[in-house]
């Protein structure tokens, strides 16, 4: 697809084809919300993609990602109100939609993947990415412009990963490794019983998800890195457990090893802990990370723009991160849509030296969008294009769309 065509799909093409011509056109161009489409994609058992697209009266589109809510159909409903709410509304009252949906999220849940929070985040996403179609500039710019133009991502394994086994998380390891990461991070402790009170059983687990580790650091050898996400499966003397017998591994880091609240457990493993720890996946808002940056739960935090509250709100976490001293290291086994959203806005902060990337779960995630993510050896480039940089491919969204 050349330029010109680009363009045109995106609704820009009648506006001219330089910088200046766009920018004097966005004033005239109509870009008031009008319409909503929403594209939910198959993926695998774990879930499917959730694609929300938001069209000006003027014919400009934008992305957004809303996959990986608690309920999907929650997540239909809330799409299809808050588009209500924006529609005949100007495309740069994004401030004003954070406000206007806030009460709302408070009151249906805020915890990560709660669907109001998601369906705002991504409707927030659609307006940028309108927005940056509008003045011809990539996305990244309206939030300060870029100060890195490319990252190193990590390839999720786990969600790809089938066979549970430490053979099967070994086998999808190498896979990534052949695709050119350096960085791997699984999540062997998710079979693990909740609530049980069988020690024995939950030994047994626990040995198992260790086994799976050792095996991938195996595989990758010792130049690469190893993530370990331990999805909140141990309490706070059973995670101190597992941070010593991991030390030898040398992880990259140690994730979620205990739930988020009470705060003070994961403060405890963070200060005994001989590996950077990393989390807050599911915390929403400028307000929840407060006290859990405050409290030193973790040395990275990992906001997830569809859970955080969206992309000014990951912005404003990463900053706080950053007066903290901490990195930053978005949450992200998403879409390309959703993917691209967080790197516009991390693009622009200082303390991120790593991003999440889910890694096979289809084989054709890179005909899902044009032009393409572009991931090589294991660096995510920040598109210099218009908005987000991409369209949707429609043929290939309903190829693979979810049966109604």
């Amino acid at each position: 697809m050349k330029r010109r065509s680009f363009l045109k799909s995106c609704g820009l093409a009648p506006l001219g084809l330089t910088a200046t011509g766009y920018a004097r056109a966005a004033a005239s161009t109509k870009l008031e919300v009008d319409s909503l489409e929403v594209f939910r994609v198959r993926i695998n058992r774990r879930g499917n993609w959730v694609i929300a697209r938001l069209k000006t009266s003027g014919g400009v589109t934008g992305l957004g990602d809303a996959s990986h809510s608690r309920s999907e159909e929650r997540v239909l409903f809330y799409l299809k109100q808050f588009s209500e709410l924006l529609r005949g509304r100007n495309v740069f009252n994004a401030a004003w939609f954070r406000e206007a949906t806030k009460d709302i999220i408070r009151k249906n849940g805020a915890h990560g993947g709660e669907p109001a929070a998601v369906a705002a985040s991504a409707l927030e996403q659609c307006l940028f990415d309108i927005q940056g179609k509008a003045f011809f500039v990539p996305s990244h710019d309206l939030f300060g412009g870029r100060i890195q133009e490319q990252f190193r991502v990590y390839a999720n394994i786990n969600r790809s990963t089938e066979d549970r086994s430490p053979e099967g998380f070994a086998k999808s390891a190498a896979s990534a490794v052949a695709a050119g990461f350096d960085a791997i991070k699984l999540a062997p402790f998710d079979g693990m019983p909740k609530r049980s009170a069988d020690r024995s059983e939950l030994k047994k687990y626990a040995d198992l998800g260790v086994s799976c580790i050792q095996a991938v650091r195996q595989t990758v050898g010792e130049g690469r890195d190893v993530l370990v996400d331990a999805h909140s499966n141990f309490n706070l003397e059973d995670g101190l457990d597992l941070a010593r017998r991991l030390e030898p591994l040398n992880l990259y880091w140690l994730e979620e090893v205990p739930p988020a609240s009470p705060v003070e457990n994961l403060a405890a493993i963070n200060s005994r802990s001989k590996m950077p720890t990393a989390g807050g996946e599911n915390i929403h808002g400028v307000d929840g990370f407060y006290p859990y940056i405050k409290a030193g739960a973790v040395d990275i935090v990992m906001p997830d723009v569809k859970y955080c509250g969206g992309m000014m709100e990951l912005q404003k976490i990463s900053a706080m991160a950053e007066g903290a001293g901490l990195l930053t290291s978005p949450h992200g086994p998403a879409s390309p849509i959703g993917n691209a959203a967080a790197a516009h806005v991390i693009a622009t902060v200082p303390n991120v030296e790593i991003f999440e990337f889910s890694f096979g779960e289809v084989p054709w995630r890179s005909e899902l969008v044009y032009p393409p993510e572009e991931v090589v050896q294991g660096r995510l480039k920040v598109s210099g294009r218009p908005g987000f940089g991409h369209i949707l491919n429609e043929k290939v969204a309903a190829k693979n769309a979810v049966a109604l």
